[in-house]
């Protein structure tokens, strides 16, 4: 696992789960719809529950906000390391002990929090 689950705050967990979204849709299924093969987007992000998740981060209410970064957070270590490793890489996460020492960013820590 790249990071540890402490790490998401109600914001990363927005971003993260925001890409998480888009990763798991770009999956694609052929299904058969009137005898005809169609394509059409995965449709585990719903299975999930991610646009719960989702509205829950972005609540005005901060409790709703805490529960949704608690279910995130109960989410991310189900996933497959190579869904992790994506959504991580697509919102600019990364893990400086795996970089060449020729990459500008092996000498600087990865942003964890935007805010901050």
């Amino acid at each position: 696992m790249l990071l540890e689950l402490e790490t998401f705050t109600i914001e990363t967990a927005l971003d993260a789960a925001t890409e998480l979204r888009k990763v798991l849709a770009a999956r694609t299924h052929r299904r058969k719809v009137m005898g005809q093969e169609v394509m059409v987007p995965g449709q585990l992000g719903e299975a999930l529950q991610l646009p719960r998740i989702i509205n829950r981060l972005q609540s005005k209410q901060m409790k709703q906000r805490e529960l949704g970064l608690e279910d995130f957070q109960e989410l991310w270590p189900t996933l497959s390391p190579q869904t992790r490793e994506r959504v991580l890489g697509a919102i600019g996460w990364y893990d400086p002990k795996e970089l060449d020492w020729d990459d500008k960013r092996s000498n600087r820590r990865p942003l964890v929090d935007p805010d901050s």
